[in-house]
């Protein structure tokens, strides 16, 4: 629990409902109080400039949820190439999970949560969620970059406690982050 509105922002970015269109609204539940659903909706609003998004139908599963290259080609007609950003020093990027465990209160006091940063060149923690979920963090930092317009985030670096998967590459490269690191190694497809 915790930082909703921008975990729901990021959601929305890199799945591509935003369709570049601002957010003009977000709030608890859209049908009745946010204390009937125990806070666990939430409603982004783009004031109707976006369309209306697509209903997710399927199962869900432990596996990534990508079907293959259907997906993939899907992606790049909406994702363009990342270009004009600088490359930030390999020795910045090694660092990086040692700078971010200083920040990680909620993984110091319980050890089962993972987090996702936001940091700059020199390897500065811009930003920092938690969560339980691994892309639930990095969606949080993308979410909180959309709803205070820093995007795209070319200046900056994204960091991931886990493996880089190609849900987090995807939000990545959604939020136009020039760089990112994992503390495990990427998936295939990611890579792809």
């Amino acid at each position: 629990p915790g930082h909703d509105f921008e975990l729901a922002a990021g959601f929305c970015l890199a799945e591509g409902v935003l369709a570049q269109q601002p957010i003009v609204a977000i709030r608890y539940c859209g049908t009745g109080t946010a204390a009937e659903t125990d806070f666990n909706v939430v409603t982004v609003d783009t004031g109707g400039r976006a369309p209306e998004p697509t209903p997710r139908l399927g199962l869900t599963s432990s596996s990534c949820g990508w079907c293959g290259s259907d997906q993939l080609d899907e992606l790049a007609d909406r994702l363009a190439p990342l270009v004009g950003h600088e490359h930030i020093d390999v020795g910045v990027l090694a660092g990086m999970p040692d700078r971010v465990r200083d920040h990680q209160q909620l993984f110091a006091h319980t050890g089962a949560v993972h987090a996702a940063a936001a940091f700059d060149r020199d390897g500065e923690v811009r930003l920092i969620r938690e969560d339980v979920g691994r892309h639930n963090a990095v969606d949080k930092v993308v979410g909180s970059l959309v709803l205070v317009g820093s995007l795209p985030a070319g200046d900056l670096g994204l960091f991931v406690s886990g493996r880089a998967s190609v849900e987090m590459v995807v939000t990545a490269w959604s939020a136009g982050f020039g760089s990112m690191v994992a503390v495990s190694a990427p998936t295939a497809l990611a890579v792809q």
